[in-house]
């Protein structure tokens, strides 16, 4: 009887937990938003005024949840502002907008370096030696609940959200990714078919890696063809930021993504972008 005891305490806490989680949600979605985080808003997610209204409101109901729970950290004599957490916070919580789930539960800070910044790491050469290089890196997405962005690098994605190129989208699609145990490619799926992901996944990863290795023009970026991981981090890039010329080469591809994020880009138009471009090839 009295190793029950701190079973049942055990037991009590993890449900006390559960009812102060619970209410303090519910009093993050009621706090009215910020009024100055509302310009920030507007100018570091370029796409926001385009979504639905509910969409905007369960946007901004994310971006409190985002910022009342990660820590920001500023590297490199960086001074973190309101400004920089609501403009992460957006773009992070942009792939959550309409799919569900909680919001980036494994993840607890976030530290952001005035430009890129520098690793080094070990490089396996092709001929068996191991090499320690330096590396210049925009962001990282690490296992152990910390997300690194280059600030430089998060403008340049708000000042063309058009090219298909966004290092806050890229890292937390890795962040997403993660959530199934292993960074692979295939996060956990709630409405999209496994036979059909791996697929469809499988034959658009063969295709870049296929169309880089010969010079071949590429709707996203090549740089998603060094592996299955990247390549879902530059596919969701691509289709947030390009989603008209990624649906008009891999409409297989953009469907996946879009029953995954619950979402269709191709609604939406950046403000201040003059014209989004051709097709292109993937």
């Amino acid at each position: 009887m009295i190793a029950l005891v701190p079973m049942a305490l055990v037991l009590v806490a993890f449900a006390l937990y559960l009812v102060y989680s619970r209410w303090r949600r519910r009093a993050l979605r009621n706090r009215p938003f910020p009024a100055p985080w509302l310009g920030f808003l507007a100018t570091g997610l370029p796409v926001y005024a385009s979504l639905a209204a509910d969409e905007q409101a369960r946007l901004r109901q994310l971006i409190q949840q985002f910022i009342a729970d990660k820590r920001f950290y500023g590297c490199g004599g960086l001074t973190i502002t309101d400004e920089m957490r609501v403009t992460i916070a957006a773009e992070a919580c942009l792939l959550l907008v309409n799919k569900g789930g909680p919001v980036y539960p494994e993840l607890a800070s976030v530290l952001v370096y005035p430009s890129a910044f520098q690793v080094q790491r070990d490089e396996h050469r092709p001929d068996g030696t191991v090499a320690a290089g330096d590396h210049h890196l925009l962001g990282e997405s690490w296992s152990n609940g910390k997300v690194i962005l280059s600030w430089d690098d998060v403008q340049k994605g708000v000042g063309d959200f058009t090219d298909g190129h966004n290092v806050v989208l890229h890292e937390f699609a890795h962040q997403l990714d993660a959530e199934s145990g292993s960074v692979n490619g295939a996060p956990p799926l709630r409405r999209n078919s496994y036979k059909s992901w791996a697929s469809v996944f499988s034959a658009s990863f063969a295709n870049l890696r296929s169309r880089s290795l010969h010079g071949q023009a590429t709707v996203m970026d090549e740089y998603g063809a060094t592996s299955p991981a990247e390549f879902f981090a530059v596919a969701t890039e691509t289709f947030f930021e390009r989603p008209q010329q990624l649906f008009a080469v891999r409409p297989d591809l953009y469907d996946e993504l879009q029953t995954y994020y619950q979402v269709d880009p191709r609604k939406w138009r950046p403000h201040g972008a003059a014209g989004l471009g051709g097709p292109g090839t993937t």
